[in-house]
Formats: structure tokens, sequence, C-alpha cells
């Protein structure tokens, strides 16, 4: 769904952005950095090369026209917190590592983690059909193969993507801003698409925010419980993850940062219009319900995907599961496991890191973990599908200084 559009010379003027470093906030015992950055122009201590590294790396994204970016950074006991831009235009607003955001797609990692776990207690198989828990909900292929869990999991169940269909017409953006589906309704609208393939057909691979709509019902359906109780219970609350939610409202709560998306001047209301952007920080809590609706922050992900990779949420052999990583349609270098996705380009010649990417309106995150798991990144912007593409070279600069052991 991007849209790039061309660099905005003017941002850093028009807006009035401010460079943003903070010292890292209190870390649960034994997750405590030992550097601390340091705003952009101060001299730079010995031993936190890095830290100045990254707050340049997150500059270039800003002047390449983001808004705002945060990010934590961790390299074995060592955390790096750094912002740049802003998280509000109206007020100037600096952009801080402990802003709260949406955080996409990364969603689906928390819910694959929740099935899994439900795999594991027995309550469903990974290989039975879906059918056996949402009877007549989705049919079978054309060939007469039923969609099955791990086929959700890993979209390779060529169901079509609801928000293709949602994305057509005239300012699709803004009507999804504020559409009200139901679940089911969203799976409907995908089934009066043509399939892409049958069930598991060998070789396909297509990814489709409809399995993930489909594993949040699955998960309601095989608990008795709401999607966000269980993603309470079983992931949030363990972990102290404190300013993570699956919220019902549209608003974001406490300090975040406000999301942007560059759209055509007819589309932007009158009363804002900064530099051609547009807010989308208020959002329908049920236009991603599943594959995209968390909000959370940089530290609360990245202490997520180390505990997953730590064992504290999942037995080894599901772990495994999760992280046998198949080829996508999206070339060689980036291939899928179930809820999972591996990335060679960010450092050539290494292990390919593993995580995940979210994009939404107004938000663009990527929290990834290098592949033998002593090095990890949170990163968040707040502009996601007319990010620049020089934005997008910017941001593979933070990638490599976080991630790449060379």
């Amino acid at each position: 769904m991007r849209r790039p559009t061309a660099a905005i010379s003017a941002l850093l003027a028009a807006t009035a952005l401010v460079s943003a470093a903070v010292p890292a906030a209190a870390a649960p015992a034994g997750e405590r950095g030992t550097d601390r950055e340091t705003a952009r122009g101060a001299a730079t201590p010995a031993g936190e090369g890095k830290g100045a590294a990254l707050q340049r790396a997150l500059d270039g994204i800003v002047a390449e026209g983001v808004p705002g970016a945060i990010a934590e950074v961790r390299e074995g006991d060592r955390v790096w917190r750094v912002g740049s831009g802003a998280a509000d235009l109206r007020d100037g607003r600096p952009a801080k590592p402990g802003d709260r955001f949406r955080a996409g797609s990364v969603t689906k990692t928390f819910v694959a983690t929740v099935v899994l776990q439900l795999a594991d207690e027995g309550r469903l198989g990974l290989d039975e059909p879906i059918g056996r828990h949402l009877p007549g909900l989705v049919p079978d292929g054309d060939d007469g193969t039923p969609v099955t869990v791990r086929q959700l999991l890993g979209h390779t169940s060529g169901i079509p993507n609801y928000t293709d269909v949602l994305r057509r017409g005239d300012d699709p953006i803004r009507k999804l801003q504020h559409s009200r589906h139901t679940p089911r309704e969203l799976v409907e609208l995908a089934l009066k698409e043509p399939r892409p393939f049958n069930p598991g057909q060998p070789g396909k691979w297509a990814y489709s925010n409809t399995n993930y709509v489909l594993l949040a019902m699955l998960i309601e359906k095989a608990t008795g419980r709401t999607l966000d109780q269980e993603i309470g219970r079983r992931i949030v609350r363990p972990l102290h993850l404190t300013d993570t939610t699956v919220p019902a409202s549209p608003r974001l709560a406490g300090r975040h940062l406000n999301g942007y998306e560059r759209l055509p001047g007819e589309t932007a209301p009158a009363d804002f219009d900064f530099t051609g952007f547009t807010d989308f920080t208020d959002f329908s809590p049920t236009a991603f319900w599943g594959p995209g609706n968390i909000v959370s922050t940089t530290a609360d992900l990245n202490r997520f995907y180390r505990a997953l990779d730590g064992g504290k949420l999942l037995p080894s052999h599901l772990w495994q599961e999760m992280r046998t990583f198949r080829k996508t349609d999206r070339g060689p270098e980036r291939m899928y496991g179930l809820g999972l996705e591996s990335r060679a380009a960010y450092c050539p010649g290494e292990q390919p890191v593993w995580g995940h990417t979210g994009s939404v309106p107004g938000y663009g995150t990527f929290s990834f973990t290098s592949a033998d798991g002593k090095r990890q990144i949170t990163l968040a912007v707040n502009t996601s599908l007319t990010m620049p593409e020089k934005a997008d070279t910017a941001a593979l600069k933070v990638f490599t200084t976080a991630l790449c052991a060379k």
C-alpha cells in the first residue's frame, strides 16, 4: 500500500523539529543499560560511539521527511534509547523513546504466540482444519483441501487479504480511519474475492491480514475470552509490558507519537495542513482487529521478543516451529515462519535477523533481533504508507548500526 513521496525539503524549518536523545529510563532488574545517550552536538563519552551513531542515523530518517523517529537498541546488557524529530506537529513536542505508538503487524507475533500456547495446551492442533473451531466460516479450496491453523499462521492459506478490498476507491485511508467492522464482516469481505491459490498449495505464499482476523476469532472461540484478555493474561502481564494494550477506543491514551500521512492536498482538512501531513492518530479499533491493533512502546516490544527468544513464552519445539522460515513472494531475502519474518538484507554476509514489521496509517514499526540473540532493535516512525524512499534508505542505516556484528 505504500506510495513513496518526494523528500519534504522544508520539514525541519516548518515544524521546528528537534532531536531528542534521553537517558535510559529505569529498566527491570537484569535489563538496565550500561550506556547513556547524548544529545546531538554534545561530546560523546568514551565507549558511547554506538549511541552517537544511532542518533545520527535516526536524525537521518527525520531529515528525509519523516516527522519523528524513536528506537530502543540492545546489545547484550547495554541499552540505547534515542529519539529524533516531533511526536506532535501542532505543538512541536519532541519524539521520545518512551512514546506509545500503533505497532501494526507486530501484533501478528503476539497472536501467533497465543495460538501456539493453545496448541501446547492441547486446545487446538496446528494441522487441524480451522472449521473444527469456526464451522462454516471458511470454505475449503477448489480442490477440497481445508484451511488449517498452520496455514493461517504462515500465510499459506490462499485466503484473500481484506485490507486490499478496503483500500479501493476514493480516499480509502480516511474512510478506513472511521470505519466500523465486525471480525466476521472482514472475513466475509475477503472471501468474496478470488483465491490466489488453494490452501497449502506447494510453493505458494501470500500475505493476508484476513488470516490473523481468523486466528483472533479462533483464540476467542477456544478460550471463551476476548483477544485483549488473552494477550493480557498470557503475555502483557507476565512480561510486565506496562505500556502495551489492545485498545477498544480509536484514541491513543498516555504520551504517544501522533501518526501522519502526506496525502494529496484535496483530502487534507483545511485546518490541518502542516507541509501536507494529515493526522491519523485516532483510528478505528476494528479496522485491524487481530492482524494489527496493538499499541506499544519500543521497550515493551524488545522485551517481548527477548522473552520469546529466551523460552519464557513457548516450549522449545514450538519456538522452533515459529522460526522455521519459508520462501515468500517478496524476494529471496525475506522469509516467513509462524507470525515471524526473517530479513537477510539488513546485515549482508551475516545470518538473517528475525522479528516483524508493522505498517498502519500513521505508523511504521520495525522490531528485529540478530540470529544469535545478542543484538536487538525496535524502531518506530510516525508515518508509514507515504514514507519517502530516501527515508526508507536512512532507516536501513539504523538497522545496520543496531543489528550487524561487522
